[in-house]
């Protein structure tokens, strides 16, 4: 397994891969996280999907398995170590060892899973609720969001002036407070209200 083996380490916002890349292995985080993006004709960044340690990236894999170029940018989100396994070697484990499909197979319907889910929310969601989706869903243990408004809007789709506009709503209505490069939830239970409006 560590033959031909490589280990990165990539500062935050440090480029990974990039759209048209020949992929030569199989990225599997480490420490920290990676963004998968793409962007609109017009430059507007939205975030595929999130790798965070002990996944692969998918659309690597699968462009390993079927000779394909890179079809999205990867980003690293923080400080980030990363195990690159050579593409020959990791075929032929995945030949020979069960627990490498295994592995392949959950990282598969991971993506496929939280790809669907993105979907979903673009579809049936407004911005408000797609923010504070995004907020409940990535702020930590302690109800912080180290991100800024900037990066935000880049995960959603859209652009900071709107970001801005919707938490200085969610400020109004004392939901969530800002502070430099964060967001504090101060009310989870009327932030979930706000998407969810008959909870109790």
């Amino acid at each position: 397994m560590s033959q031909g083996l490589l280990l990165k380490r990539s500062k935050r916002s440090a480029a990974i891969l990039h759209k048209g890349q020949a992929v030569s292995g199989v990225y599997v985080v480490l420490e920290g996280r990676l963004r998968v993006f793409t962007t609109s004709p017009n430059g507007t960044e939205a975030t595929l999907y999130f790798i965070d340690p002990g996944e692969a990236c998918v659309l690597a894999l699968n462009c390993l398995f079927n000779d394909l170029l890179y079809p999205a940018w990867v980003q690293a989100e923080t400080a980030t170590s990363i195990a690159v396994i050579p593409g020959n070697v990791y075929r032929m484990l995945f030949e020979s060892e069960s627990a490498i499909r295994n592995f392949t197979v959950q990282a598969l319907s991971t993506l496929v899973f939280r790809l669907m889910t993105e979907l979903e929310q673009v579809h049936s969601s407004n911005h408000k609720q797609r923010l504070v989706q995004f907020i409940l869903l990535h702020a930590s243990s302690d109800g912080l969001l180290r991100m800024t408004q900037q990066q935000i809007a880049r995960h959603l789709g859209t652009t900071r002036e709107v970001i801005a506009r919707l938490i200085q709503e969610l400020v109004a209505h004392k939901c969530v407070r800002t502070q430099r490069g964060s967001i504090a939830v101060r009310d989870p239970l009327a932030l979930r209200r706000l998407i969810a409006p008959n909870l109790p």
